[in-house]
């Protein structure tokens, strides 16, 4: 059995793409624990047992390791907010989604952020095609909230003219803001309080 690399049109056996993964997983998670610019490839290799040419024969660089990191955390993070956004289709859905982050966030007192708000502040301004997957998957992570604000509107629950599009931007500027908060503070109060807040704001609305 033969996969293909999405980024580099490779074709891989079972067993390449197992080491692959790994690979990239295991940069993942020490990028978010040390940071993308303290995060070395002899970091990575240590981590996986991989040798440089293992490494060298899947990524041609850092850069290119870097850039899979953002789809493998971008995924990752999708898939947990498709899973837990796909089926609210009220207030009190909003409030478990919201007490569900904030919980999870709040068992690293707040540490490291984002996974994925994490990766942007690192390399938005120095990889322009990461920063491009980074606004593509944000972008969808709007618009999963998004789609959570058309359903209330459908069902008579915010009112016919409000902007979900500009509710869903408030409410991820709200998300993150408050991540960043709770990582500098290592308390998550910042982020309830944020994200408090523009709920509020979108219950303020309601056609009741």
């Amino acid at each position: 059995m033969t996969l293909t690399d999405s980024h580099s049109g490779r074709r891989l056996t079972a067993r390449g793409a197992k080491t692959r993964a790994r690979i990239v997983a295991s940069a993942a998670e020490l990028m978010y624990v040390k940071g993308v610019a303290a995060t070395t490839v002899d970091d990575v290799l240590a981590a996986t047992g991989s040798s440089k040419s293992q490494f060298y024969h899947h990524f041609k660089s850092r850069e290119a390791l870097v850039r899979a990191v953002v789809d493998h955390v971008g995924q990752t993070v999708l898939a947990r907010e498709r899973e837990s956004l796909g089926n609210v289709s009220t207030l009190r859905g909003l409030r478990r989604w919201r007490d569900a982050l904030v919980q999870s966030n709040a068992l690293r007192h707040g540490a490291y952020g984002c996974a994925l708000g994490a990766l942007a502040s690192e390399v938005s301004d120095h990889d322009d095609l990461a920063r491009k997957a980074l606004s593509q998957l944000f972008a969808e992570w709007r618009g999963l909230l998004a789609d959570v604000l058309r359903r209330l509107q459908a069902d008579g629950v915010l009112k016919s003219e409000v902007s979900v599009d500009q509710l869903a931007t408030g409410l991820m500027g709200a998300l993150q803001g408050g991540y960043m908060l709770a990582q500098a503070e290592r308390d998550v109060s910042p982020m309830a309080t944020s994200i408090d807040m523009a709920l509020a704001h979108i219950e303020s609305l309601s056609a009741t």
